[in-house]
């Protein structure tokens, strides 16, 4: 369970999509971020070579933090650079969202956190 800063849960009130190049990988990535019910949590749905893993968005989850913070699982999966969009998720006070992602890290966007607000913004949060 993670900190609660209000009475109630959130998530975003539709979809949003932002698609960008992944700073260590150079590869293009499409991140898809999509309403939750309550008590979901922030959930990771990654797809590599048509295969679909879920990571969620804990702190024993967390792996290599070097060159980017890292989310992984003991069976492989990880997704790098999370960090500019988790700031955000917990900035807006979102609890419950699917994240797809079709890369191996969240794309940089211009390198701070503007887009993921911009695009919740748009999506709406509720």
């Amino acid at each position: 369970m993670g900190l609660l800063l209000h009475d109630y849960q959130t998530t975003v009130k539709s979809r949003a999509t932002l698609t960008g190049i992944g700073v260590h990988s150079g590869k293009t990535v499409t991140v898809h971020f999509l309403p939750a019910d309550a008590d979901t949590g922030i959930v990771f749905h990654l797809s590599n070579g048509g295969e679909t893993r879920e990571l969620r968005a804990l702190v024993a989850e967390v792996g290599a933090t070097d060159l980017c913070t890292m989310l992984g699982d003991p069976a492989g999966a990880h997704i790098g650079t999370v960090e500019h969009l988790m700031a955000t998720v917990f900035g807006l006070g979102i609890d419950n969202l699917i994240i797809e992602i079709d890369g191996s890290e969240v794309p940089i966007l211009d390198g701070s956190a503007m887009a993921f607000v911009e695009a919740f913004d748009q999506a709406g949060i509720e």
